[in-house]
């Protein structure tokens, strides 16, 4: 592994860390479903990193459920956010048109 690699990781580790915290936090002081889902949607991210540094490092093995050559998990995990963004960014759009 070389320097970049090691920077990558540390750096989506930390971050994810970081704004995983923050959107725990958060958690707790809203009600809100569209922010609700956006939480959600950066926590799914940090899975989504967690995951990619455990197969790096072969700790997770893509044995398991697979379509195809591809694990489920390595196809699910990277879509989960952004289906959660879409959902809060729909909720967001909703109401606003809704209140016209």
């Amino acid at each position: 592994m070389d320097l970049g690699q090691v920077v990558y990781i540390y750096s989506r580790l930390i971050l994810g860390t970081f704004a995983s915290f923050l959107a725990i936090m958060l958690w707790a002081r809203t009600r809100d479903v569209a922010w609700m889902l956006v939480i959600i949607g950066a926590i799914a991210a940090y899975a989504d990193t967690i995951y990619a540094v455990l197969s790096i490092f072969g700790i997770v093995s893509g044995s398991g459920l697979s379509l195809g050559a591809m694990p489920v998990m390595a196809i699910f995990l990277p879509i989960l956010p952004t289906i959660f963004f879409i959902a809060a960014f729909s909720v967001m759009v909703t109401r606003k048109f809704r209140r016209r």
